[in-house]
């Protein structure tokens, strides 16, 4: 819970995800995680931007047993690479694949927020999106980095805040958070919106 002034507004992130868990406690705000119960499919006429965007607010209002008067944080991160969607690799031969798909070309990856005050039921939603250029990579490159970090829960197969930043030649956007999956430069934004005093 965060105490404001008399009042004590409980913080909620939609999410169990402990990369944004970790993001999310460097605002030194009192936080509680809870896992949304939502559906994640991609609608027919969507694209990549609305579909992270609708998914980040789905997870923020879909909390069940939600503490009253909460503020809730949810968000949703899509990876793409010449337009076909990446998933989370789930074992090393899958993620060496991604890996040397991926070498010597750009991966975009898409971070929906949406912050809801649910007291005043306001909603707050915006996406970034970040633009990784990655080294041409060998395979004993790639066998390397994977046996080191083990990144197979991860869209993309690499941890852009670990050892991955070695397969990479560049990142563009603005907020390199969001490439972790929470844009924290943006998030502040939209609870300084909600009344919170940030720093």
């Amino acid at each position: 819970m965060y105490r404001q002034g008399e009042c004590v507004i409980p913080i909620i992130l939609a999410s169990t995800s402990p990369y944004r868990a970790a993001l999310l406690k460097r605002l030194n705000i009192p936080f509680q995680s809870m896992a949304p119960a939502i559906e994640e499919t991609r609608l027919a006429h969507e694209n990549v931007r609305q579909m992270v965007e609708r998914l980040a607010e789905a997870k923020a209002k879909g909390i069940p047993a939600l503490p009253p008067g909460s503020i809730v944080i949810g968000s949703d991160q899509m990876a793409t690479l010449a337009d076909k969607i990446v998933g989370k690799p789930g074992n090393h031969a899958a993620a060496a694949a991604q890996l040397q798909e991926a070498s010597g070309k750009i991966m975009h990856f898409h971070t929906g927020l949406c912050v809801w005050d649910s007291d005043r039921n306001e909603t707050w939603i915006d996406s970034v999106e970040c633009l990784v250029k990655f080294r041409t990579l060998t395979t004993e490159e790639i066998d390397r980095y994977l046996l080191q970090e083990r990144p197979y829960d991860c869209a993309g197969s690499f941890k852009s805040e670990g050892y991955g930043i070695t397969l990479l030649e560049s990142i563009t956007g603005g907020d390199a958070t969001a490439l972790i999956g929470l844009p924290l430069i943006r998030l502040c934004a939209m609870l300084r919106q909600t009344g919170f005093k940030l720093p």
